[in-house]
């Protein structure tokens, strides 16, 4: 729509089109001059962790000289490295990390952000982490069965101790449970006994699949009515014949994809099956240090075999489906809430197109300027 005005009052989205039908507005009227910008939705990160302290600069630096992702692991490195210092940091110290993250998110356009624990993994630390997520204003996913820490002997015995000790309270904050399922991490057996748990706490669903290897992912997300699986590199034929077939939405990961030197995952096979495609940035320390949802789309379109069109639902309404969010969030029409971001530049197109570029002009969020250059 060219020439065009979105007019928003008490947080949501009255009235658009163009200009010419605007016609007068009365009472006190805040004008955000958009003239030579172009709008869209604004951008929702459905799969980040952004509650962590310490970084993994070495860790990275030794991947670059050729460590594996996983030699990493199981040397000490990876995720366990995180949950020391994290645990290290205090309530205090992660809702200072959670909040300055997000405003990262927010100068890259995401007006909307999912964010998991499980860099604590014991009690105090995961509930710490759910409240600075909520805090900042994201929508809190207890990743209470990401690794196994060290002071337990293997996964059965840390769930017991999950469930029991830690899911009560984290029910209370969390929107939602999420699992690795992964060799190397928890298996199909104790993935299904977590989420049961979970689900029966009234938290939704996510799964950690198909990162490395199929480990039986895409039939247990289907199976207990998962909202998503993640990840999905290792993902063949049969599990995107699944996954079209079902209401499970695949979320795609590209930038994990890139910096593990994994093959991408089969974005273009699940959407000619018809299956709901999100993209997210999975910020975290370790395999996506990115908080840009335009650089996600850069790579949706030039590395997954996207549409700009694609990559921008993906990142839009679609991931407010996967936050069960999509009757309010990702659209620009009458009665969603007035998420906006105004793009530096002549087409739209450019969010993807201007490959890490400063496109990003303006941000609203519920009809506030919360952002601008």
């Amino acid at each position: 729509m060219e020439g065009a005005f979105l007019l928003c009052e008490d947080g949501v989205v009255a009235s658009c089109g163009p200009m010419a039908e605007l016609g007068s507005v009365s009472g006190d009227v805040v004008e955000l001059d958009g003239r030579g910008l172009c709008a869209i939705p604004g951008l929702v990160d459905c799969h980040t962790h952004p509650c962590f302290a310490g970084d993994r600069v070495e860790e990275f630096a030794l991947r670059a000289s050729g460590a594996s992702y996983e030699e990493l692991h199981a040397a000490g490195g990876g995720i366990l490295s995180t949950v020391e210092a994290t645990r290290a940091a205090g309530a205090e110290g992660l809702r200072q990390a959670v909040e300055r993250h997000r405003q990262w998110m927010l100068r890259a356009g995401t007006t909307t952000f999912e964010g998991k624990s499980g860099y604590g993994l014991d009690r105090e630390t995961e509930l710490d982490s759910l409240r600075a997520i909520a805090d900042a204003g994201g929508v809190p996913t207890w990743l209470g069965a990401h690794a196994v820490p060290p002071e337990f002997d293997d996964g059965d015995a840390y769930l017991d101790y999950a469930l029991q000790e830690v899911l009560p309270e984290a029910s209370r904050v969390a929107e939602a449970a999420d699992v690795f399922l992964e060799r190397g991490a928890f298996d199909v057996r104790q993935a299904r006994r977590f989420l049961e748990a979970c689900r029966g706490e009234g938290l939704a669903l996510r799964i950690h699949g198909d990162q490395f290897t199929e480990q039986g992912a895409v039939p247990l997300a289907i199976e207990l009515g998962a909202r998503s699986v993640d990840h999905l590199e290792a993902t063949g034929d049969q599990g995107v014949g699944a996954l079209a077939s079902s209401d499970v939405a695949a979320v795609l990961l590209p930038v994990s994809a890139l910096v593990l030197s994994r093959p991408m995952p089969p974005a273009r096979k699940l959407l000619d099956a018809g299956a709901v495609v999100a993209l997210a940035t999975d910020f975290n320390p370790g395999s996506s240090f990115c908080e840009s949802l335009p650089l996600v789309c850069s790579l949706a379109c030039t590395q997954l075999g996207m549409a700009p069109s694609e990559a921008l639902a993906a990142c839009t309404v679609n991931a407010a489906h996967v936050l069960g969010r999509a009757d309010a969030l990702g659209r620009l029409v009458p009665g969603y809430r007035a998420d906006m971001v105004l793009l530096d530049a002549p087409d739209w197109r450019h969010l993807a197109y201007h490959v890490g570029g400063d496109v990003i002009a303006a941000v609203v969020r519920g009809g506030e300027v919360v952002w601008q250059r």
